[in-house]
């Protein structure tokens, strides 16, 4: 497989530049479209390296589904305002939330060195085992759907906790301006 430099570089360049801009930027808003771009800049590199599933579902998923979800946190937020501070809750609360963190944490390294996700032996999935076994999109589900699917649960949890904290932040501050 030849691949282009330029268009390595062309891409790998933007996506250095978005991302300093994403850590730069003020607006949080303005650092989400930052991000959008550093997303596509990724789905470029993976298109030229032949690697058209990833480079679509980057696009789809991350740049798609992930940033709306992004954008609307911020929005509902109204990042612009300092909303909840931390020093002002109650030490038990403070001492409860870090325990929390600390055991999601320890679960988190669990179930990764359970998991074995140190990838496939090399040689397994060579490119006539993939086309045999019905293509890469086939292995990657059933690798995901089976022995993958705990690292997989415990991602869709965080994603769901994230979700839960960000409402219940934004109701907390509804709920003190009235």
């Amino acid at each position: 497989m030849s691949i282009s430099p330029v268009a390595f570089y062309l891409f790998g360049g933007l996506a250095i530049a978005f991302a300093l801009m994403v850590v730069l930027k003020k607006n949080p808003v303005s650092s989400a479209f930052s991000l959008v771009m550093v997303f596509f800049a990724f789905a470029g590199i993976y298109a030229i390296l032949n690697a058209h599933l990833i480079a679509a579902l980057q696009i789809l998923v991350y740049a798609g589904a992930i940033m709306v979800l992004f954008v609307f946190v911020i929005m509902l937020l109204n990042a612009d305002e300092p909303s909840f501070d931390m020093r002002r809750a109650h030490p038990a609360i403070r001492l409860i939330s870090a325990v929390a963190c600390f055991a999601l944490l320890g679960f988190f390294v669990w179930a990764h060195k359970r998991s074995g996700a140190g990838g496939a032996p090399l040689g397994v999935f060579t490119k006539e085992a993939v086309v045999a076994s019905g293509g890469n999109s086939k292995v990657i589900s059933q690798l995901m759907f089976s022995k993958y699917i705990l690292p997989f649960e415990l991602t869709s949890i965080l994603l769901l906790a994230a979700i839960v904290g960000a409402v219940a932040i934004a109701k907390r501050k509804l709920s003190d301006s009235k």
